[in-house]
């Protein structure tokens, strides 16, 4: 059983930051009702790569879900989702602000009907604020909020990170949030609303760098692959090419690392003595060692940092960081059955290492519009005449049909 088998979402969002939140969700062993217009969602589309006909973008978060095409464009197709609105614990999407009112499924509208939902919207500025109502993905929000400012070699432009944290750090932060309602509710007996905005996340993700700018009032600026705070605590060059990070974190262990790599009066300067010395050194001191660990192979160093107790791991590909012994004992990826694609192989959960509700995959991303039928036959109660007869008139698609309707202008 999964920690959340009594606990119903109604999906209506795309793209990443809500399809993460609601993915894990699932294999929590939440039943998830994914809510997508008969031409597919966003993501089934971008690509390549492809994986056969499913976008690799949509098969990374909508494992376990159950779709069901329905277009909202339609009146009828607003009454079949706030059907299920009433039968829904949890309701999460991440519309414009306002756009949800146009179909009767904003909070107030749901609340309505069903008072103990709980429902989260994740936007890119929030309800509120002169922003509120413009569009922004994670990309731009990276820049808006600092992020890419600090992100990048000192002498280089402005770089994003290379997944889309801030959406990640939202879809993570949206599921705590419910989470908590739902503890709540259990007291109140009634639901809320939350308003998270992904420019609100993107600067809570400051944290340490937040703070110290509010320390110095100075905007911290690119380091690379360097700490604001410890020194040294960075990647390094070895003689074959190869890059390895090492991480000194207290002043014992640079002592350790100035005996283990043959340099034992760096740790005696006056220079490097205490870790404020090495930060306000750290030019020199990264001039010191890039010399140093030029000199061996990155496999070699490893070695013998590890050996001495240090932290110094390679930088891996994400070939090499698969192939990890590490992730093999941890089973960081699953291989879920799939009814057009025999198997697909996909990242796992991390609560899978739960004790006695560990997380695990309810099945497959779903085809576009695979459950369609089976739900609202389930939950609404519609027979196979109505069924049809709201297929035919493009309301709702099963994935049986062998047809996809263009959205309506």
């Amino acid at each position: 059983m999964g920690a959340l088998d009594d606990v119903t979402v109604l999906d209506l969002s795309r793209l990443l930051a809500g399809p993460y939140c609601t993915q894990t969700f699932s294999d929590l062993g939440a039943t998830v009702w994914k809510i997508e217009p008969p031409w597919g969602e966003d993501t089934r589309k971008l690509g390549p790569p492809f994986v056969g006909d499913q976008a690799a973008y949509y098969l990374s978060g909508n494992r376990g879900k159950k779709s069901v095409a329905v277009n909202l464009k339609e009146p009828k197709g607003q009454e079949l989702v706030r059907g299920l609105a009433r039968q829904a614990d949890v309701l999460v999407e991440n519309f414009k602000t306002g756009d949800l009112a146009r179909y009767g499924l904003d909070y107030e509208s749901v609340a309505e009907i069903n008072p103990r939902i709980v429902y989260a919207s994740i936007t890119g500025f929030g309800h509120t604020g002169p922003r509120a109502t413009e569009p922004a993905v994670d990309t731009t929000l990276q820049g808006l909020t600092g992020l890419m400012s600090i992100t990048g070699e000192a002498d280089g432009p402005p770089v994003k990170v290379g997944v889309a944290v801030i959406d990640l750090f939202a879809g993570l932060l949206a599921g705590v949030g419910v989470l908590a309602a739902l503890r709540e509710r259990e007291r109140s007996g009634r639901g809320q609303a939350l308003d998270l905005s992904l420019f609100d996340v993107g600067l809570m993700s400051m944290v340490n760098v937040a703070q110290n700018y509010f320390a110095t009032g100075e905007p911290p600026g690119r380091l690379g692959n360097a700490h604001p705070q410890i020194v040294p605590y960075q990647g390094f060059e070895a003689s074959d090419g190869d890059w390895f990070m090492l991480a000194c974190v207290n002043d014992d262990q640079f002592q350790r690392l100035a005996e283990t790599i043959g340099q034992p009066s760096l740790s005696d300067s006056a220079r490097f003595r205490t870790n404020a010395d090495r930060v306000a050194n750290h030019g020199a001191l990264a001039h010191i060692l890039e010399d140093v660990f030029r000199s061996r192979t990155r496999s070699e160093w490893v070695d013998t940092l590890s050996g001495a107790k240090l932290m110094a791991l390679p930088i891996n590909n994400f070939a090499e960081a698969l192939a990890e012994p590490q992730a093999e004992a941890r089973r960081v990826t699953w291989d879920v059955p799939h009814p057009s694609l025999g198997s697909v192989r996909l990242m796992a959960n991390a609560l899978q290492n739960m004790s006695r509700t560990p997380a695990a995959s309810q099945g497959h991303p779903p085809l576009l519009g695979e459950h369609t039928f089976e739900v609202l036959e389930d939950k609404l109660s519609l027979n196979a005449a109505e069924l049809q007869t709201l297929e035919d008139s493009g309301v709702i698609k099963d994935a049986s049909s062998p047809q996809t309707p263009t959205p309506n202008p």
